[in-house]
């Protein structure tokens, strides 16, 4: 393979062995004893490729990698840098490789022929999807880093659909959203942002297609593109070197240590995922439904499991299916509800469970609206909501509900207390929906639970569902229900008799046909 490489070293022994490595795989080697001699070198013949060390002499390799990719004629070129970065240097992205200033110069060689390889495929890819036209293709054929890397560079703006079908299982789709050629959206069945992104630079097999287009989009990645397919790459790395001491998706995690010991002051990340512990026993549901790319959050459960505050456990081979609740919900609603689960998971699961939150700042509605769900077929109810004991602070699940064979609706009650503010938006990412409880006939309830609904308001596919719980012989006059609704703002309004029997059971009917997207 043809390409020229410069050598911008101030060590002539490293700069000499490093070019007779390049030289001897027919690489073109040219050499600058300091920054400023190689940014002249560079703008006279531009080269494929850059090795230089991090501590380059007059000009750091740094600042010689950020002034040529600034320079239309040089963007494209590659940077092998030698030596250690520091966290600012690596967010700017300006390098391709980072390799220790020791490192043998037949291994910087190869990395040297693995970018120009890269560079090959960008320009074959680059060549059949012409500017003004659309780019398909497979992703075994043109990975979609080298993808993102093309578009990057040369500053296209448009919209990628991927899709992808493993062992038979259904089809998995996901889109990046890219704007003169940053990287600004990414969505994944349910998951969207750098979370979402960093899951599709995963994909091994799958097809492509560009469509070339004026992006519109909220921008939800704000990470410059380079130091972001850079960290995506690392990631990945990183998660084939240790994928067989990672968690299994499937496994069954446990909480090992009460509430109350666990360690204050911790990680943000670890933090999350002790948080995600009390509402999900599945390695799955907390890897969704955490806001921090899949990998960290597996790696923040081993680190658990090895510290022993959880245990990890295999799910049964065999295990009995569930009673289901198919005379409660449709044939419809069972595949409406499945679909849209499958949709944001990384692959089809023999188990799939949908969240559903209950905010409630009365304990007492909460345990009369337990009650009520404890009449839905294939309902299970969990000890504390059994029991009567779910208080307005606890963060606990009300129970299960078996809506068919592998698939099921965990209801969660979260605190409304505004102390616990900033877990509502972390409990209600990726849920089903939000219930929202107030004691119909309390004036200015709604007032209690308003916070809350504010908050949840502002997330994007919020989805609220304000509940009017009446006791035997309450009624509200229409006067009433417009000045609650007023008061509640936006969202579904369901009065709920809580005596069950055929007209509760219709509301509730209603009310989870509603609430199944």
């Amino acid at each position: 393979m043809s390409g020229s490489v410069l050598i911008a070293d101030g060590n002539a022994a490293r700069a000499r062995r490093l070019g007779e490595a390049c030289a001897a795989r027919g690489f073109a080697t040219s050499f600058a004893p300091h920054g400023a001699a190689a940014l002249e070198a560079a703008l006279a013949d531009v080269p494929d490729v850059v090795v230089a060390p991090v501590d380059l002499a007059l000009i750091e390799a740094r600042k010689l990698a950020e002034i040529l990719r600034a320079n239309p004629r040089a963007q494209a070129v590659r940077f092998v840098f030698l030596g250690r970065l520091g966290e600012r240097e690596r967010q700017g992205g300006f390098f391709d490789e980072v390799m220790p200033p020791s490192a043998d110069p037949d291994e910087v060689a190869v990395r040297v022929e693995g970018l120009l390889q890269q560079r090959a495929r960008m320009d074959a890819a680059w060549r059949d999807g012409e500017a003004g036209r659309e780019l398909e293709g497979k992703l075994s054929q043109i990975p979609l880093t080298d993808l993102l890397q093309l578009f990057h560079m040369n500053r296209r703006s448009g919209v990628i659909e991927l899709a992808r079908r493993e062992s038979g299982e259904r089809e998995e789709r996901g889109t990046i959203w890219v704007r003169d050629g940053n990287l600004v959206q990414a969505a994944a069945g349910s998951v969207e942002g750098e979370k979402a992104l960093f899951r599709l630079l995963g994909w091994r097999d799958g097809t492509f297609s560009f469509t070339p287009d004026r992006v519109h989009v909220t921008p939800r990645i704000l990470t410059p593109t380079r130091a972001l397919l850079l960290e995506g790459m690392r990631q990945l790395d990183e998660w084939d070197r240790l994928r067989a001491s990672l968690p299994s998706r499937d496994a069954r995690v446990v909480l090992k240590v009460a509430k109350a010991d666990l360690p204050s002051g911790v990680h943000p990340l670890t933090q999350e995922v002790l948080l995600l512990l009390e509402l999900y026993d599945r390695v799955g549901d907390v890897v969704d439904h955490a806001s921090h790319p899949d990998y960290q959050v597996l790696r923040t459960l081993q680190a658990l499991a090895d510290r022993q505050m959880i245990d990890l456990r295999a799910e049964a081979a065999g295990a009995a299916p569930e009673s289901s609740a198919d005379r409660f919900f449709g044939a419809a609603q069972v595949r409406r509800l499945r679909d849209w689960l499958q949709a944001g998971r990384p692959r089809a699961a023999d188990s799939l469970e949908a969240k559903l939150l209950v905010f409630s700042p009365d304990e007492a509605a909460t345990r009369d609206f337990a009650r009520l769900l404890a009449e839905i077929p294939g309902m299970r109810l969990a000890d504390p909501a059994r029991e009567g004991r779910v208080g307005p602070e606890e963060l606990v699940p009300i129970g299960r509900i078996a809506v068919d064979p592998g698939l099921a609706i965990r209801v969660i009650h979260v605190p409304t207390d505004r102390r616990y503010a900033p877990v509502w938006p972390v409990a209600a990412q990726g849920a089903l929906a939000s219930l929202l409880l107030v004691r119909g006939a309390e004036r200015g309830a709604e007032g209690r639970i308003a916070p809350v609904a504010d908050a949840l308001r502002r997330l994007p596919r919020a989805r609220l569902f304000h509940l009017l719980l009446l006791h035997k012989g309450e009624r509200l006059v229409p006067e009433e229900i417009q000045e609650k609704m007023a008061r509640l703002g936006d969202g579904s309004l369901f009065l709920v008799p809580l005596e069950g029997g055929k007209e509760g059971a219709a509301v509730l009917r209603t009310l989870l046909g509603r609430v199944i997207p």
